[in-house]
């Protein structure tokens, strides 16, 4: 990925900078928070649409899909239009998307408008990072990502809470529509305050970028629908053809000698080949664990969708509070000690929930499992970020950032389908229906008679991400240690929870 010449354009006053800023975090918050809000809607939206499982996850692999492929070149269509120009696009497309979706009354209809929702927010996510490069000196670009950061650790608290609050008061449709006037508040305050930012001309590998979404839909769209198809011939020759084309859209990034979608040579540095598995394996695992946890809470428990979200708030609370101490560890410590130990505390933390999703252990029990999970969370999600790109030439910060949030959200699309696959296969092994028509969102739970079963499916299908942070642990046990070239300079305490988010922006983004 060829870089972008650097803006001639001065960084902005800090009276100018940090309130565009915070027009920005507005519509990164809203793209997070639909990313996690769905899953605590899931058996309502099962329940009111008649839709099965699979279908179900499918509105949240729709979205994950739509925003992972086009992210790669969404970034350079920001360098070529200007990004602020394209926030603004994106943002539009997002806030109409969502109220199409609150609108919609067939699953099918839903999964359209998630596919045209996922494409408004790969517009904006490259752009929050590139604007925010751009508009404040170096030495100020750590604090400044710190609160970018922080945005991402609120979201996934917000995201669950608020939408069991949604669906229990007003129905699913409201997890969708609360964007409408968010949308409209962040496009207002974007306008006025962020500034327009000179352009820069780019040629772009429209090859590359189709036969990375070609590949990627045969992939998904083969594991998730192969147990409905009973893993056919023609579903195995999906799967096949998507990994082929996928291998022949790394050859021709390979030969592409002008601005290939993904630079092969990103990958020369140890730490970042690694930091990716990292990242997609955690994309991977926090996608597919939230879907099972859920439906267990709320089908075999009873529980309401707000009732359920809380579940999540130890690990959301953990995250939060550790970041401060992890930014700062991130600096000082090798990031092999510190991913290690988050790696083990998300095995153990997730292997533990397991055991409690039973239908009559007492729900506090939920709570120290997803304390130790929330503190994995924390010891990965900053240190691997930015171990990532660290070691990287400055000219190619921009493009490692941007490669690194595609593999994440490939990793969560992967997730999302196959989660999808073992739930189903897991109910009817223990001869269960699937959960449409089990009255979930009623609140009322499973007979007696049943209800075990449906725990043992729904902690069963927690074993896949269990089993995918080992990968995980496996990859970071091989980091090498950083070498201290291109980070920011000014002082270190501007930013010290900023570690995941800082290094990827000390480059122009491509």
């Amino acid at each position: 990925m060829t870089q972008a010449a650097p803006s001639p354009t001065p960084a902005l006053d800090e009276k100018e900078a940090w309130p565009a800023l915070f027009a920005l975090c507005i519509g990164f918050f809203m793209i997070l928070v639909d990313t996690t809000i769905v899953s605590v809607a899931t058996p309502a939206i099962i329940e009111d649409l008649h839709a099965g499982v699979n279908d179900v996850v499918w509105v949240t692999s729709a979205y994950l899909l739509a925003y992972a492929v086009p992210v790669l070149i969404t970034g350079r269509l920001g360098d070529r239009f200007g990004p602020k120009r394209l926030y603004l696009t994106g943002l539009t497309v997002f806030t109409l998307a969502s109220l199409w979706c609150g609108l919609t009354s067939t699953i099918s209809a839903l999964i359209i408008a998630r596919v045209v929702q996922g494409l408004g927010a790969s517009m904006i996510t490259p752009q929050t990072m590139a604007i925010i490069t751009r508009i404040f000196p170096q030495a100020r670009r750590g604090a400044a990502m710190a609160l970018w950061g922080a945005t991402a650790g609120v979201a996934t608290l917000v995201g669950p809470i608020l939408g069991g609050v949604l669906v229990d008061a007003f129905g699913w449709e409201w997890i969708f529509f609360i964007n409408v006037p968010v949308g409209v508040v962040g496009f207002v305050l974007a306008w006025r305050l962020v500034p327009t930012l000179p352009t820069h001309s780019h040629s772009f590998d429209w090859l590359g970028v189709g036969l990375s979404g070609l590949g990627m839909f045969l992939l998904v769209f083969g594991i998730q629908e192969g147990h409905q198809y009973s893993w056919s011939t023609a579903i195995w020759a999906m799967i096949t053809a998507g990994l082929v084309v996928l291998a022949a859209f790394v050859w021709w990034q390979a030969r592409n000698k002008r601005e290939p979608l993904v630079p092969l040579s990103l990958f020369r540095d140890r730490n970042f080949s690694l930091a990716n598995v990292a990242i997609t394996v955690m994309g991977f695992s926090i996608t597919s664990m939230a879907i099972p946890v859920m439906i267990w809470a709320q089908v075999v428990r009873g529980l309401s969708p707000t009732r359920a979200a809380l579940l999540l708030v130890p690990m959301a609370l953990m995250t939060l509070l550790l970041a401060r101490l992890v930014g700062r560890l991130t600096d000082r410590v090798h990031p092999r000690a510190i991913t290690a130990f988050g790696f083990v505390c998300l095995f153990a933390g997730l292997l533990w929930l397991t055991f409690v999703m039973t239908p009559d252990t007492s729900i506090w029990w939920t709570v120290p499992p997803m304390v130790v999970f929330g503190i994995g969370n924390a010891f990965v999600w900053a240190p691997n970020s930015a171990t990532a790109t660290r070691n990287l030439p400055v000219q190619q910060a921009g493009a490692g950032a941007g490669v690194y949030n595609a593999t994440r959200q490939v990793g969560a699309v992967l997730g999302s389908a196959a989660i999808a696959v073992l739930i189903d296969s897991r109910l009817a092994a223990e001869g269960l229906p699937s959960v449409g028509g089990q009255g979930a969102a009623s609140g009322g739970g499973l007979p007696p008679q049943v209800a075990q079963a449906f725990s043992d499916a729904m902690a069963t299908a927690v074993l896949l991400p269990v089993a995918a942070f080992v990968l995980g642990f496996v990859a970071v046990l091989f980091f090498e240690k950083p070498r201290h070239q291109g980070w920011a300079t000014g002082p270190a305490p501007e930013a010290p929870a900023a570690g995941a988010e800082a290094s990827p922006a000390r480059a122009e983004t491509a």
